[in-house]
């Protein structure tokens, strides 16, 4: 063999034993990045939180510091106004500035359904020569007595249960007359009184009797007003 094909191999055989011994020395890492630089994964850098005006701007994020939070603030818009209902529409009292002044207000029914009917006879006869604030009362007695639970639970129920009307004969109320402005006024003040749209002075009675009579039931009962002719108790 020739000395130059002794020395190639040499050589050749160096730079062999040159790379198993980088593989086996520690360093072989920086063999594999040398070959294969892909595999090497760039070092991780410290969180950074960053705000919205920060991402925003130019300027870049501090390290190690934490910008404020976001707070978000909700945007309540307001509701339009309503309009103040119409409280005759809704069923509610009239700004009536007297039971006087409620009356001649009041539509004037036409023909009476039952119950309304057998309560504007009771107002009728039991009151109708009595002051309105006397009438009404009546008118409520009969309505609180159909809304207690201890009387019949209708207007004509009560009315007609025996021996509690001393107008009702027979089972039967005598005839009205009609044309008459008693009865006008006594079938609104019925209608007053079933929608309870004014206060009655001896409100939540149970019981009247005429102020020339003295039953003896009264000495049992709280009495709660006199209004004209009739004395009031619950």
């Amino acid at each position: 063999m020739s000395r130059k094909v002794r020395s190639a191999s040499a050589f050749s055989l160096a730079a062999t034993l040159g790379v198993i011994l980088l593989e086996t020395d520690g360093s072989s890492a920086l063999a594999k990045a040398t070959v294969y630089p892909s595999l090497v994964e760039a070092p991780v850098e410290a969180a950074t939180t960053i705000s919205p005006t920060a991402a925003d701007s130019d300027s870049a994020p501090v390290e190690g510091k934490t910008s404020p939070k976001f707070v978000s603030t909700p945007v309540v818009q307001p509701l339009p106004a309503l309009a103040d209902p119409d409280p005759v529409a809704a069923g509610m009292p009239r700004d009536a500035s007297s039971l006087a002044e409620l009356v001649a207000e009041q539509d004037l029914p036409g023909a009476l359904d039952k119950q309304l009917n057998c309560l504007a006879g009771a107002i009728y006869f039991e009151a109708k020569g009595e002051p309105l604030a006397g009438q009404l009362a009546v008118g409520r007695v009969v309505v609180a007595r159909a809304e207690s639970g201890r009387f019949p639970s209708s207007y004509c129920g009560v009315v007609y249960q025996p021996s509690q009307f001393s107008f009702v004969r027979g089972g039967r109320m005598p005839s009205i007359n009609q044309a008459s402005t008693a009865w006008q006024k006594a079938k609104k003040l019925a209608v007053i009184a079933h929608e309870n749209a004014w206060t009655s002075k001896a409100e939540g009675a149970l019981f009247f009797h005429a102020r020339y009579v003295s039953p003896r039931w009264k000495n049992r009962l709280t009495r709660l007003a006199q209004i004209d002719n009739h004395v009031f108790y619950r």
